[in-house]
């Protein structure tokens, strides 16, 4: 055996004793069999195969294992910052979104949330470990994100960094000690090997914790550097460089959203997904935010979700045609009156598909009388206000198509629908587009108080104040029969200014 094969067997503390017992006992039978003259008969039989298992475990000390393969993510979420530096709203299930997706795409993901530097450190060495030689190796952050001389630093939670710092050294010191430097991330994972390194950075966040005041624009607060990726890996921004992306008011931020739709979608390149998902940011913000990509991938195409768009299943059968029951107008009114809305207004619709405009005059009051006491004990969020809004709307729809062109009611039904619409709009803060609503309103219904008190309110919020006092006016005066109406439009009139 050659030098190196002991050499490699010598480091085996708990192998090697067992092979030496081995040896020896091989040893003893070969003498034993010489003196039964079967020598030659051994040394075939033995010495190989004893051979063959130290050179196996040789082989097994000196490293020739079969590469790993296989994907590989970290995804952080980081949301829980001090005062300081500014809470985000969707920074963890940003996270949490993404690392359900790449596990549906085979990847095993290691998900931090709400790290402090000590953590994240961690969380990185052991996905260094683990990404050797693979296909794939992804780090996501979502959360704070700033640059400091040209250096991209990621934020942990609890990291006590400030901008009041003297100069920049002083700031760059501080930010190599208490954050993370998103070049460390780059560099381990392209010195582990993998065949393909992806970088995604959701953290040109704006947070105070960005302003330099050394700089000219004091304010700027918020944007990474331009990164320079190595061979083999792309680095992606949520936003461009030098830009700050918003947190997003649903679920997921608006790039992380965008991101988690194009990972899935078969027979696109990791290049494609990124390109899709920018032109989905773009369409989406209006041309304010610009996702950006740093490649530099060399090799083959890689397809996350697979390279084959799946066939679409056979159509199915089309289901035989059911007679539909067109409702009784005690049905429909049953419908109103127990507040089912959406309900009520599909009956009419049916019933005038098959019987023409009806009489539904008193279904539709009914439904805008509820809209009115909804209204009247609105408690929530201004946002829950566009569900009493779709209401009005639907009404406002059946009046023109459920009801006949010359009915009696029509222009009244349209001035209250009109007026609800206006009262809906001024509860979630848009008096500019309440006001038209109440213009309508006005002109269908000069006999109703209602909307021309409505009309001073909207008028008062947009700041005319003489135009509010006229309408107020106007409504309190004895030509109306409506007494609380007047009484409210006297009592706005003592408001004006």
């Amino acid at each position: 055996m050659s030098q190196a094969g002991w050499s490699s067997l010598s480091g085996m503390s708990g192998t090697l004793p067992s092979l030496m017992g081995l040896t020896r006992a091989a040893s003893f039978e070969l003498t034993r069999r010489v003196a039964k003259g079967r020598t030659v008969v051994m040394t075939r039989r033995l010495i190989p195969a004893v051979s063959a298992v130290l050179l196996a475990v040789a082989g097994i000390s000196s490293g020739q294992t079969k590469p790993a393969g296989g994907r590989f993510a970290l995804v952080v979420g980081n949301a829980r910052y001090e005062t300081a530096v500014g809470a985000l709203r969707n920074a963890v299930n940003d996270a949490r979104a993404v690392s359900k997706t790449l596990r549906g795409l085979g990847f095993t993901v290691i998900e931090e949330h709400n790290v402090n530097r000590d953590g994240l450190l961690e969380a990185v060495a052991d996905f260094r470990k683990r990404i050797k030689d693979s296909e794939v190796a992804l780090f996501y952050f979502a959360g704070h994100g700033i640059s400091v001389a040209g250096s991209n630093y990621l934020m942990p939670v609890k990291s006590g960094y400030q901008t009041t710092a003297a100069d920049e050294l002083t700031r760059r010191m501080l930010a190599e000690t208490r954050l993370f430097n998103a070049e460390q991330i780059v560099a381990e994972m392209s010195a582990a090997g993998a065949r393909c390194n992806l970088v995604i950075l959701d953290a040109c966040r704006t947070t105070p914790a960005a302003i330099d005041p050394n700089a000219r624009d004091a304010a700027s607060s918020g944007g990474l550097s331009a990164m320079k990726p190595p061979a083999g890996s792309l680095i992606a921004f949520a936003t461009d460089a030098g830009h700050t992306a918003l947190d997003g008011e649903g679920t997921n931020g608006l790039y992380t959203g965008e991101l988690i739709k194009h990972l899935q979608t078969p027979g696109i390149t990791i290049e494609q997904v990124f390109k899709r998902t920018r032109a989905g940011v773009m369409e989406r913000s209006e041309g304010k935010q610009l996702p950006a990509e740093y490649s530099r991938l060399v090799g083959d195409d890689i397809y996350l979700a697979g390279n084959k768009v799946a066939d679409p299943p056979p159509a199915p059968p089309l289901p035989k045609a059911e007679p539909v029951k067109v409702p009784t107008a005690a049905e429909i009114n049953r419908l109103a009156a127990a507040g089912e809305t959406f309900r009520c207004l599909e009956a009419m619709r049916l019933a005038t598909a098959a019987n023409g405009p009806g009489e539904f005059a008193a279904p539709i009051d009914a439904l805008l009388e509820k809209a009115k006491e909804d209204l009247k004990e609105f408690a929530g969020p201004p946002a829950a206000a566009d569900d009493i809004m779709k209401s009005c709307l639907a009404s406002l729809d059946a009046i023109s198509d459920c009801l006949p062109a010359n009915h009696p009611r029509r222009g009244e039904l349209t001035a209250k629908a009109r007026n609800r619409v206006g009262d809906c709009l001024m509860l979630i803060g848009k008096p500019g587009e309440a006001l038209p609503a109440y213009e309508e309103a006005v002109s269908l219904a000069p006999d109703d108080a209602y909307p021309l008190y409505n009309r001073g309110r909207a008028k008062l919020a947009l700041g005319d104040a003489t135009g509010a006092k006229a309408d107020f006016e106007a409504a309190a005066g004895p030509r109306f029969k409506q007494p609380k109406a007047r009484q409210l439009a006297r009592e706005a009139l003592g408001k004006v200014p």
